[in-house]
Protein backbone atom coordinates (compact mmCIF):
# COMPACT_ATOMS: atom_id res chain seq x y z
CA UNK A 1 0.00 0.00 0.00
CA UNK A 2 1.23 3.60 -1.19
CA UNK A 3 0.96 6.33 1.54
CA UNK A 4 0.23 9.94 -0.75
CA UNK A 5 2.28 13.14 0.20
CA UNK A 6 1.85 16.32 -1.23
CA UNK A 7 3.53 15.38 -4.99
CA UNK A 8 0.60 14.94 -7.32
CA UNK A 9 1.36 11.33 -7.94
CA UNK A 10 -0.93 7.79 -7.72
CA UNK A 11 1.22 4.38 -8.17
CA UNK A 12 0.80 1.83 -10.74
CA UNK A 13 -2.95 0.65 -10.16
CA UNK A 14 -1.60 -2.67 -10.56
CA UNK A 15 -0.22 -2.07 -6.94
CA UNK A 16 -3.59 -2.33 -5.22
CA UNK A 17 -4.23 -4.85 -3.12
CA UNK A 18 -6.91 -7.86 -3.37
CA UNK A 19 -9.90 -5.52 -2.43
CA UNK A 20 -8.49 -2.65 -4.22
CA UNK A 21 -7.25 -1.07 -2.04
CA UNK A 22 -4.18 1.14 -3.73
CA UNK A 23 -2.90 3.78 -1.49
CA UNK A 24 -3.39 6.28 1.48
CA UNK A 25 -3.86 9.90 2.33
CA UNK A 26 -3.06 12.47 -0.06
CA UNK A 27 -6.17 15.20 -0.03
CA UNK A 28 -8.95 16.29 -2.38
CA UNK A 29 -8.23 18.57 -4.20
CA UNK A 30 -10.15 19.17 -7.49
CA UNK A 31 -6.20 18.46 -9.06
CA UNK A 32 -5.92 15.14 -6.93
CA UNK A 33 -9.59 13.62 -7.68
CA UNK A 34 -9.28 14.53 -11.34
CA UNK A 35 -5.76 12.68 -11.32
CA UNK A 36 -7.35 10.04 -9.98
CA UNK A 37 -10.56 9.70 -12.13
CA UNK A 38 -8.11 9.88 -15.13
CA UNK A 39 -6.23 6.69 -14.05
CA UNK A 40 -9.22 4.80 -12.97
CA UNK A 41 -9.01 5.27 -8.85
CA UNK A 42 -11.57 6.98 -6.58
CA UNK A 43 -11.72 7.75 -2.99
CA UNK A 44 -13.80 5.63 -0.46
CA UNK A 45 -13.90 5.88 2.99
CA UNK A 46 -15.64 6.93 6.43
CA UNK A 47 -15.54 9.71 8.47
CA UNK A 48 -13.15 8.37 10.48
CA UNK A 49 -10.98 7.25 8.32
CA UNK A 50 -7.77 8.26 6.32
CA UNK A 51 -8.94 8.88 2.78
CA UNK A 52 -8.90 5.63 1.06
CA UNK A 53 -8.16 5.51 -2.60
CA UNK A 54 -9.22 2.31 -4.86
CA UNK A 55 -8.87 0.69 -8.16
CA UNK A 56 -10.84 -2.68 -7.69
CA UNK A 57 -10.44 -5.73 -10.17
CA UNK A 58 -12.88 -6.61 -11.91
CA UNK A 59 -14.60 -3.26 -12.51
CA UNK A 60 -17.95 -2.29 -13.06
CA UNK A 61 -19.07 -0.57 -16.13
CA UNK A 62 -22.08 -0.01 -18.64
CA UNK A 63 -21.73 0.57 -22.10
CA UNK A 64 -24.57 2.88 -22.71
CA UNK A 65 -25.91 1.22 -25.39
CA UNK A 66 -26.45 -1.85 -23.24
CA UNK A 67 -28.43 0.15 -21.13
CA UNK A 68 -31.98 -2.33 -20.09
CA UNK A 69 -35.31 -0.82 -19.69
CA UNK A 70 -37.87 -3.26 -18.32
CA UNK A 71 -41.27 -2.78 -19.47
CA UNK A 72 -42.11 -1.09 -16.06
CA UNK A 73 -39.63 1.24 -16.56
CA UNK A 74 -40.95 1.59 -19.84
CA UNK A 75 -44.30 1.68 -19.19
CA UNK A 76 -43.61 4.74 -16.58
CA UNK A 77 -41.11 6.84 -19.41
CA UNK A 78 -44.17 6.79 -21.69
CA UNK A 79 -46.43 7.86 -18.68
CA UNK A 80 -44.15 11.22 -18.23
CA UNK A 81 -44.49 10.73 -14.45
CA UNK A 82 -40.85 12.26 -14.14
CA UNK A 83 -39.62 14.75 -15.43
CA UNK A 84 -35.44 14.79 -15.73
CA UNK A 85 -32.82 17.69 -15.56
CA UNK A 86 -29.05 18.28 -16.02
CA UNK A 87 -26.76 19.89 -13.61
CA UNK A 88 -29.49 22.25 -12.07
CA UNK A 89 -29.38 21.42 -8.51
CA UNK A 90 -25.93 19.95 -7.74
CA UNK A 91 -25.77 20.45 -4.11
CA UNK A 92 -29.29 19.32 -3.40
CA UNK A 93 -28.24 15.24 -4.90
CA UNK A 94 -25.20 15.64 -3.35
CA UNK A 95 -26.99 15.92 0.17
CA UNK A 96 -29.56 13.32 -0.73
CA UNK A 97 -26.90 11.05 -1.90
CA UNK A 98 -25.23 11.74 1.65
CA UNK A 99 -28.32 11.43 3.84
CA UNK A 100 -30.99 8.84 2.30
CA UNK A 101 -30.45 5.85 4.18
CA UNK A 102 -29.27 2.25 2.41
CA UNK A 103 -30.00 -1.08 3.51
CA UNK A 104 -26.69 -2.74 5.24
CA UNK A 105 -24.90 0.57 5.83
CA UNK A 106 -24.52 2.13 9.42
CA UNK A 107 -23.58 5.64 7.53
CA UNK A 108 -22.48 7.26 4.44
CA UNK A 109 -18.96 7.76 2.68
CA UNK A 110 -20.11 10.74 1.20
CA UNK A 111 -18.52 12.63 4.50
CA UNK A 112 -18.14 16.83 4.72
CA UNK A 113 -14.95 16.49 3.18
CA UNK A 114 -15.99 14.70 0.20
CA UNK A 115 -18.53 17.26 0.34
CA UNK A 116 -16.65 20.10 -0.16
CA UNK A 117 -14.69 18.47 -2.91
CA UNK A 118 -17.17 17.39 -5.48
CA UNK A 119 -18.82 20.80 -4.88
CA UNK A 120 -15.62 22.27 -5.78
CA UNK A 121 -15.53 20.06 -9.19
CA UNK A 122 -18.89 21.05 -9.82
CA UNK A 123 -18.05 24.80 -9.76
CA UNK A 124 -14.93 23.86 -12.42
CA UNK A 125 -17.88 21.93 -14.65
CA UNK A 126 -16.33 18.65 -14.05
CA UNK A 127 -18.76 16.77 -10.96
CA UNK A 128 -22.22 17.18 -12.88
CA UNK A 129 -26.00 15.62 -11.37
CA UNK A 130 -28.92 14.50 -12.92
CA UNK A 131 -32.38 15.06 -11.25
CA UNK A 132 -35.39 13.77 -11.10
CA UNK A 133 -38.71 15.59 -10.27
CA UNK A 134 -42.06 14.62 -9.95
CA UNK A 135 -44.80 17.70 -9.56
CA UNK A 136 -41.79 20.08 -8.90
CA UNK A 137 -40.26 17.73 -6.05
CA UNK A 138 -37.19 16.43 -6.32
CA UNK A 139 -37.77 12.52 -5.53
CA UNK A 140 -34.34 11.40 -7.58
CA UNK A 141 -31.16 11.74 -8.90
CA UNK A 142 -27.32 10.86 -9.35
CA UNK A 143 -24.09 12.54 -9.72
CA UNK A 144 -20.56 11.36 -10.74
CA UNK A 145 -16.96 13.03 -12.72
CA UNK A 146 -17.61 13.77 -16.23
CA UNK A 147 -13.71 13.30 -17.86
CA UNK A 148 -15.53 14.06 -21.67
CA UNK A 149 -15.20 10.57 -23.02
CA UNK A 150 -16.34 8.44 -19.63
CA UNK A 151 -18.88 9.59 -16.71
CA UNK A 152 -17.82 8.39 -13.49
CA UNK A 153 -20.50 7.92 -11.75
CA UNK A 154 -20.53 8.16 -7.67
CA UNK A 155 -23.75 8.02 -6.02
CA UNK A 156 -27.59 8.05 -6.70
CA UNK A 157 -30.88 7.94 -4.50
CA UNK A 158 -34.29 7.76 -4.86
CA UNK A 159 -37.52 9.06 -2.71
CA UNK A 160 -39.77 7.84 -4.38
CA UNK A 161 -39.41 4.16 -6.49
CA UNK A 162 -37.48 4.09 -9.59
CA UNK A 163 -36.50 7.29 -9.72
CA UNK A 164 -32.82 6.67 -9.25
CA UNK A 165 -33.38 3.81 -12.33
CA UNK A 166 -34.62 6.93 -14.13
CA UNK A 167 -31.99 9.35 -13.95
CA UNK A 168 -29.42 6.13 -15.10
CA UNK A 169 -31.09 5.34 -18.09
CA UNK A 170 -31.40 9.20 -19.16
CA UNK A 171 -28.00 9.59 -18.36
CA UNK A 172 -27.38 6.28 -20.51
CA UNK A 173 -29.21 7.34 -23.16
CA UNK A 174 -27.39 11.07 -23.22
CA UNK A 175 -24.20 9.59 -22.68
CA UNK A 176 -24.77 6.88 -25.82
CA UNK A 177 -26.12 10.38 -28.17
CA UNK A 178 -23.13 11.74 -27.14
CA UNK A 179 -20.51 8.77 -27.93
CA UNK A 180 -19.07 8.24 -24.76
CA UNK A 181 -17.38 4.73 -24.40
CA UNK A 182 -18.89 3.88 -21.05
CA UNK A 183 -20.02 4.79 -17.35
CA UNK A 184 -17.37 3.63 -14.42
CA UNK A 185 -20.11 2.29 -11.89
CA UNK A 186 -16.92 1.05 -9.65
CA UNK A 187 -18.30 -1.82 -7.79
CA UNK A 188 -21.07 -4.96 -8.43
CA UNK A 189 -24.09 -4.39 -7.41
CA UNK A 190 -27.55 -6.08 -8.29
CA UNK A 191 -28.89 -2.95 -9.06
CA UNK A 192 -26.44 -1.74 -11.55
CA UNK A 193 -26.31 -5.26 -12.96
CA UNK A 194 -30.04 -4.93 -13.30
CA UNK A 195 -29.59 -2.10 -15.31
CA UNK A 196 -26.98 -4.05 -18.00
CA UNK A 197 -23.69 -3.07 -16.10
CA UNK A 198 -21.26 -5.89 -15.66
CA UNK A 199 -17.91 -6.47 -14.46
CA UNK A 200 -15.07 -6.39 -17.02
CA UNK A 201 -10.67 -6.96 -15.56
CA UNK A 202 -9.29 -3.59 -14.10
CA UNK A 203 -6.45 -3.83 -17.51
CA UNK A 204 -9.27 -3.83 -19.74
CA UNK A 205 -11.22 -0.56 -18.19
CA UNK A 206 -7.75 0.99 -17.93
CA UNK A 207 -7.26 0.55 -21.71
CA UNK A 208 -10.26 1.74 -22.70
CA UNK A 209 -10.11 4.81 -20.33
CA UNK A 210 -7.22 6.09 -21.71
CA UNK A 211 -8.03 5.54 -25.30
Amino acid sequence: MYFLGEEMYFPPVENANSEGLLAVGGDLSSERLLLAYQNGIFPWFNDDSLILWWSPDPRMILYPKDVKISKSMRKLIRENKFNITVNTSFNEVLEHCSSIKREGQAGTWITEEMKSAYMELHKKGIAKSYEVWEDGNLVGGLYGVDLGHVFCGESMFSRKPNASKFAFIRLAQNLLEKDYRFIDCQLYTDHLASLGAKEIPRESFIKQLKI
